[in-house]
């Protein structure tokens, strides 16, 4: 059944958590049905953030067409809705070559924003006053961000985890910007699919026990293929008070860098949010998206 949906669909997206096969699976389909892929992770578009995000290389891409990788300096703001708005500028593009877009990634509300109706109240970021709320929480931390957004706004701070520093930060933006909160904006998100659509999902039916080891082999693998040197690289050039550098793996070892912990406590708290990360993924695909989960070895 899930074939005969393939076939018939305008658009394909492949969600899951990190670790859980996602890139093999793109690469697959691309080539059973004449795909060209399209990144769905928020931080792969940064130039430079390539082992802590497992940015897929040239080499695995295996000939495959790849769109919206690395495109953004890690200096730069990006939201949703600038997201939306070039992934249906790609789509129509890759439809006009008679090919398959299959978007790929683990960022749930980026990939519904463009296969729904949804409408952002403030499309565009203003960029002095993200970099002022980043260099905010560079000195303050992520609890007194997410106690500010719990007066300012409690329902959404509600529905945000005070270690989603992106997403608290978006919400105090949003207030700033046009004063309507994330919670009335959520209200204007559509529910009609502007594409005939399938979204396939991975890790669901992995035991989570398999997942997590997964996900703390590739943190090591991450340190081992260079990670570190990939962050003093930013570090050194004093990137700070910015959304890219608030990712997984970034963010912990900056920590160390700066002398907040060790190396060792920098990879714990990396494998740990790394781990913390994959279940609200799942959650959220789970209850907010309509996923096909499959098993990792199961032919498409």
């Amino acid at each position: 059944m899930i074939q005969t949906k393939i076939q018939q669909a305008e658009v394909v997206a492949i969600v899951g958590p990190t670790a859980s096969g996602k890139t093999a699976l793109s690469i697959e389909l691309a080539k059973k049905y004449n795909g060209e892929i399209i990144n769905g992770d928020a931080m792969q578009i940064y130039k430079g953030l390539d082992i802590g995000t497992a940015k897929i290389t040239e080499q695995e891409m295996e000939g495959i067409p790849h769109h919206l990788l690395s495109f953004l300096e890690p200096t730069e703001a990006f939201s949703v809705a600038d997201y939306q708005r070039l992934v249906r500028d790609k789509i129509a593009e890759i439809q006009a070559r008679q090919k398959l877009p299959i978007i790929v990634g683990g960022s749930g509300l980026y990939i519904q924003a463009v296969l729904y109706d949804f409408q952002f109240t403030e499309e565009r970021v203003d960029e002095a006053a993200r970099k002022a709320y980043y260099n905010e929480l560079a000195a303050l931390g992520p609890e007194a961000m997410h106690h500010k957004l719990q007066k300012l706004d409690p329902k959404t701070a509600e529905t945000i985890h005070p270690n989603n520093t992106r997403r608290v930060i978006r919400a105090l933006e949003m207030l700033e910007l046009s004063g309507v909160s994330k919670a009335a904006e959520a209200q204007n998100r559509g529910q009609v699919p502007l594409y005939k659509h399938v979204i396939i999902g991975l890790g669901q039916n992995m035991p989570r026990e398999m997942l997590y080891e997964r996900i703390n082999r590739r943190g090591d693998i991450m340190m081992e293929q260079g990670l570190l040197e990939e962050v003093k690289g930013l570090w050194r050039q004093n990137i700070r008070g910015v959304q890219s550098i608030q990712a997984i793996g970034y963010k912990e070892l900056y920590d160390y860098l700066d002398g907040k912990c060790s190396l060792e406590d920098a990879i714990d708290s990396l494998k740990q949010n790394s781990r913390r990360y994959a279940k609200r993924q799942l959650t959220y695909f789970r209850n907010k998206m309509d996923v096909y989960f499959i098993a990792v070895n199961e032919q498409l």
